[in-house]
């Protein structure tokens, strides 16, 4: 077994493909995993907090005079920025806009140290804005839930947030408390093989997203390609500018983990707290999302070669 996650974390790239392919391929166990979404996001937050461990975590909460400024910004003024410009406008209630912001309001995906390491960026800084924006989600994301009022009433929308703080919180521990029970002080072979794990559970979670592509690509494809455009324009859009305006700033040195976690956020942590009838028009949307984020590493590495 050891083995097997070894050689998955030194072939991640392919992994990932191997997912998305996977997901479209194979629509019936797409369709079987589409119900158990939150809970592998659960899992998923789990072996995150595993592999970081609450030194990493402690490491992140010390460094807080760039992290929390950084959060601020990407995980709570970017969307509503996003949403006043679509609400000057009368678009606020669009579903396109709906997807906009949800997607920008989320905490980097759980898997962006691996997309760190992949793109030769430092995976520890990830780490420290991936632990930072998941920490921070349930605050900053409230204002944005509540400037969007037909996502649910005032109090199904506290209920999410506290819903999305209850599984964080639980995930976080109890992946802690594995990491100090039985990797107190890992090893580099451990830590690969926590590596491979986390790429494994990464990869196998995008089946059950793509689940809602297959009926989509059959009966409207126009209306898909749209969906994976935007996707596409918000999250290269989002890592392209961040990282050319960043790396010439004091954060230089964080440049690549904050354009990393800018564009590759983590909407599957709404799974488990918004209602599915809110959701279902946007799985789509939720499906197209992936491909930027799993193509990351092989369509932008010309991005993150780029010298200060």
């Amino acid at each position: 077994m050891t083995r097997l996650l070894w050689f998955i974390s030194d072939n991640a790239r392919a992994c990932l493909i191997v997912g998305l392919l996977a997901g479209l391929a194979l629509p019936g166990l797409a369709a079987t995993m589409q119900p158990w979404l939150p809970e592998m996001v659960a899992v998923l937050l789990t072996i995150t907090a595993l592999r970081i461990g609450h030194r990493a975590a402690m490491g992140a909460l010390s460094d807080l005079r760039w992290g929390l400024g950084s959060v601020a910004v990407l995980q709570l003024m970017l969307p509503v920025a996003l949403f006043a410009l679509c609400w000057i406008f009368g678009l606020a209630e669009a579903p396109a806009v709906t997807a906009m912001v949800l997607a920008t309001a989320a905490p980097a995906i759980s898997g962006s140290p691996n997309l760190a390491l992949l793109l030769g960026q430092n995976a520890g800084r990830m780490m420290q804005i991936l632990v930072l924006g998941t920490a921070a989600f349930p605050l900053t994301v409230l204002p944005v839930l509540w400037l969007m009022p037909h996502l649910g009433t005032p109090a199904a929308i506290t209920s999410a947030a506290l819903t999305l703080l209850v599984v964080i919180a639980v995930a976080t521990i109890i992946g802690f408390s594995l990491r100090q029970l039985f990797f107190p002080a890992p090893s580099e072979r451990q830590i690969k093989a926590l590596d491979g794990l986390s790429v494994l559970a990464f990869s196998a979670i995008v089946v059950g997203l793509m689940a809602a592509l297959n009926p989509a690509l059959r009966s409207d494809p126009g209306s898909v390609a749209l969906w994976a455009l935007l996707a596409f324009a918000i999250s290269y859009g989002a890592q392209i500018f961040a990282y050319l305006i960043l790396r010439r700033s004091p954060l230089a040195h964080v440049a690549g983990p904050l354009a990393i976690g800018a564009g590759n956020r983590n909407i599957a942590l709404f799974l488990v707290a918004l209602p599915p009838e809110v959701l279902a028009p946007l799985m789509v949307f939720v499906g197209c999302w992936q491909l930027p984020m799993y193509l990351t590493p092989i369509l932008l590495r010309w991005l993150y070669k780029t010298g200060p």
